[in-house]
């Protein structure tokens, strides 16, 4: 099952998230859960970083199947509709896949 944890600071805003595990819908190369999370995650953190030119701090371990993204204190309004977006998709992804996904929220 994936993991998804979405950080959430005391005033109510998205300042980051955590990808892991693997949603065994199907074999790797065709898990279609594996592949929208996935897309989902970079696109994610590539828009912060590269178009938004946010301070993202990303560490991705492909063998563990694991990525983190925090953005910066001074960032996270900036960021804020790009985070909700994934953070929507995630919970779409939960409703249709329960028994591969689950999307938990973690105040930091």
């Amino acid at each position: 099952m994936i993991k998804a944890e979405i950080y959430v600071s005391e005033s109510g805003s998205i300042v980051g998230f955590s990808i892991s595990g693997h949603s065994d819908f199907s074999q790797s190369g065709t898990d279609i859960v594996c592949a929208a999370v996935s897309s989902a995650a970079y696109m994610t953190v590539n828009t912060l970083t590269d178009v938004i030119r946010a301070d993202v701090d990303v560490n991705v371990d492909d063998k563990l199947g694991i990525m983190r993204a925090f953005v910066s204190e001074k960032d996270v309004s900036r960021c804020s509709d790009i985070l909700n977006g994934f953070k929507m998709h995630l919970i779409l992804l939960e409703e249709m896949y329960s028994k591969n996904i689950k999307v938990n929220y973690v105040e930091v």
